[in-house]
């Protein structure tokens, strides 16, 4: 029996509709509704793996890339998601738009909905954007990041990769080490495996996983040993030295010795534990080479399950059924 089999005789059919105009976060999305997008997510996969890796689903339906941070596996994942399924498609870097001209964000975004567009993915270094513009546009909009707040299709690519490797989220421990704070993956990763029944570990200096984030309803240690030991996950965040304005960290070489994951020290998780990574990977920082390139390391898999899940979410917000 494949993990992917396995997998999917042991989660429950979802019993969910999806019923959400936006997809801004995981907050108000019920465990149901996650599986929904996950079930969608493995029918749509199968795509990526013929010859011809397009379906006619939102042929007519124009989706806009609307990305004001750098991004390359998300925006690109995006991009191809909607292309495999027939949509047409724009991207907009915030170089490339009039907001460099003094123009404002719903003043673009208005301008780009006099086309007749219908999805709106969009990407911005303010927490809330995607909110603030849900309530004043009349396109569905696809919440890709939004400064330090959510990242909602990163946690559903992460729960899809977990589920296909065989694992059963009621009672998972998964241990999330590194910048917590700073993390908008973070945040929806953890939401997600909450209302799937996860238990979740959040390891890393306390400067980066301050003691409020216990209130998410996550165990918090700064000892990586104590998060290693019997997980089931080990998921490394990237260090977001671009967004640290105050000195979180004596060193990056004292982070390295006491929060690095090297191949010794994953011997404490269990023996079939996955490694997993948002990506881009700082080798030698939040983990080394040999974990990142083992057996063990899900991150091409997270990649290419991006399309997957991000095909899912566009086609339930057109409400294609």
């Amino acid at each position: 029996m494949t993990a992917a089999t396995k997998s999917k005789r042991s989660e429950p059919p979802p019993a969910a509709k999806w019923t959400h105009r936006h997809l801004l976060g995981l907050e108000d999305v019920s465990a149901d509704e996650i599986r929904l997008v996950l079930d969608h997510a493995r029918h749509f996969k199968e795509v990526s793996t013929r010859d011809i890796k397009k379906v006619p689903a939102l042929r007519g339906k124009t989706v806009v890339n609307l990305f004001f941070e750098a991004s390359t596996r998300t925006r690109t994942s995006f991009e191809v998601a909607a292309k495999r399924l027939s949509a047409d498609v724009l991207n907009i870097t915030a170089s490339g738009s009039s907001v460099t001209k003094g123009e404002t964000l719903i003043d673009t975004v208005h301008t780009l909905e006099a086309y007749r567009i219908d999805i709106l993915v969009m990407r911005h270094a303010a927490s809330g954007a995607p909110h603030f513009l849900s309530r004043h546009c009349t396109s569905r909009i696809v919440n890709a990041g939004d400064g330090m707040h959510e990242h909602p299709t990163q946690a559903l690519l992460d729960l899809f990769t977990m589920q296909e490797r065989g694992k059963s989220f009621d009672g998972l421990k998964v241990a999330i080490i590194g910048d917590i704070i700073h993390s908008r993956v973070a945040r929806s990763d953890i939401l997600g495996l909450n209302k799937l029944g996860a238990h979740i570990v959040l390891c890393g200096p306390p400067t980066l996983v301050p003691k409020r984030f216990e209130e998410f309803g996550a165990q918090r240690t700064t000892r990586l040993d104590e998060a290693l030991d019997g997980a089931d996950v080990v998921y490394c965040l990237r260090m977001q030295f671009e967004r640290q304005q105050a000195n979180f960290l004596p060193s990056v070489d004292e982070y390295v010795r006491l929060f690095g994951v090297t191949a010794e020290r994953l011997k404490r998780a269990k023996p079939d534990a996955i490694v997993m990574h948002p990506g881009p990977l700082n080798r030698g920082i939040e983990l080394t080479s040999e974990v990142a390139d083992s057996a063990r390391s899900a991150v091409l898999d997270q990649v290419t399950n991006g399309v997957a899940v991000r095909m899912a979410v566009l086609f339930l917000l057109a409400g294609v059924n």
